[in-house]
């Protein structure tokens, strides 16, 4: 399994990724089990929201490398994410690289603890954040998400709140997410669906619009001269052929 869901706690459904063999990167198996989950959530009346969290030091670490998901499933992920009638809260105490941002973004409320870190790296291997734009171009300054695709630095949380890559950043997680999870906690079942139907409107708009260009784009840059030299040297940790 690289996906654990834990019983559910007053309401609260957590979902854990746990394959640290690989940094939680997203796998076609991991993206295919929390589809699963996220489902039975979805369909589960004594749900109210769902806690997307991790194992070990990183969030996720983008696209598995060696067992890429197939970018239609990624983008279905995604947008099921996006219109799950349930508030799905994101909790980050480690490391967000490139498709993990994705995940990120598609969540309706993400908290980070301050020793949390963000990077968008695809330019570096010879691609491009395509897919992950769905939800990160809607909800995220324009002008700071051009420097971070163009330029790969590492965003650091403050940074991140910011941007609106976050919605919140504090010492400790857990206390920055109690009154979260209480709210959701008080609220209807029925408030929730509709606001966030409100909310993911405009995301829901670019998923329509544009998932199946990115999509496009996406298995192109894969599958390019530069992406495999750009995996290549990532995998045997050297710089590629391009850096000056």
């Amino acid at each position: 399994m690289t996906l654990i869901a834990h019983p559910r706690s007053r309401g609260v459904k957590t979902l854990t990724l746990d394959s640290p063999h690989n940094r939680n990167a997203l796998s076609a198996a991991l993206v295919g089990e929390l589809a699963e989950a996220l489902t039975k959530a979805g369909k589960d009346d004594g749900v109210r929201a769902v806690l997307l969290t991790h194992s070990g030091n990183t969030f996720s670490a983008g696209a598995d490398l060696r067992d890429p998901p197939d970018p239609d499933a990624l983008v279905a992920l995604l947008r099921q994410i996006v219109e799950l009638p349930k508030p799905v809260v994101a909790r980050v105490t480690g490391h967000v690289r490139a498709g993990g941002l994705g995940l990120l973004a598609a969540c309706d409320i993400a908290v980070a603890s301050t020793g949390a870190d963000f990077a968008f790296t695809e330019v570096r291997i010879g691609v491009a954040p395509a897919v992950i734009s769905l939800p990160l171009l809607p909800r995220t300054d324009p002008r700071a998400l051009a420097r971070y695709y163009l330029t790969g630095e590492r965003i650091d949380a403050d940074e991140a709140a910011r941007i609106g890559l976050v919605t919140a950043v504090g010492d400790d997680v857990d206390a920055v997410l109690e009154p979260v999870l209480d709210g959701v906690r008080r609220a209807s079942p029925q408030g929730l669906a509709e606001t966030k139907r409100l909310l993911t409107a405009r995301v829901l708009e670019a998923f329509d619009r544009d998932a199946a260009d990115l999509t496009a784009l996406s298995a192109r840059l894969f599958s390019s001269p530069q992406a495999r030299e750009g995996m290549t040297a990532f995998l045997e940790r050297r710089d590629p052929e391009w850096v000056v």
